[in-house]
């Protein structure tokens, strides 16, 4: 069996709100930093997605791929591979668990192979980043919410455009 990577990381809002934000994958390249576009292809009778088309731009690596999703329960969806032009395969998932009043538990966790040779420790070392971007940029999409304006709003409001965000870190779109 491959190696797998995965991290956790504590978010303070209930698993649902958690879960719900994980699930609109509409609104992944609101919140992620390398997908670009996600389109539901197909959902289950629940309406949640079976099939989500996804383009990913992460610096030196573009793909178009599309990933398999499985709900078990309320607190975990895993995910696997479809077709991709640049990896190999691609399994992973998220599993969460209360931990404490109103806070949750997350670990993702990945394990992805490439069509191009790469060492093992190379390969952990991007899943890692990718992992750690990922819980990052959900903790704050569900910490401060899908309405989060920027100080120059108002004026944007009156027409005029905002100015772009300063900061370290790669710009969550």
């Amino acid at each position: 069996m491959a190696e797998h990577t995965s991290s956790s990381i504590t978010i303070e809002a209930a698993p649902a709100d958690v879960m719900a934000v994980i699930a609109d994958f509409a609104r992944y390249p609101d919140w992620t930093g390398e997908v670009k576009e996600a389109e539901v292809l197909a959902t289950d009778e629940q309406g949640r997605a079976e099939q989500v088309r996804l383009v990913m731009d992460a610096g030196a690596i573009k793909d178009d791929q599309t990933l398999a999703y499985t709900w078990t329960g309320a607190d975990q969806v895993s995910w696997t591979l479809v077709k991709s032009q640049m990896l190999r395969s691609l399994d992973g998932s998220y599993a969460l668990r209360p931990a404490g009043a109103g806070a949750t538990e997350v670990t993702y966790r990945l394990t992805v192979d490439v069509k191009i040779p790469m060492l093992g420790m190379i390969k952990r070392k991007a899943e890692k980043v990718i992992i750690d971007r990922a819980l990052a940029g959900l903790k704050k999409r569900v910490e401060t919410g899908p309405e989060q304006e920027p100080e120059s709003a108002p004026e944007h409001e009156a027409g005029q455009e905002p100015a772009p965000e300063q900061g370290p870190g790669p710009k969550l779109v």
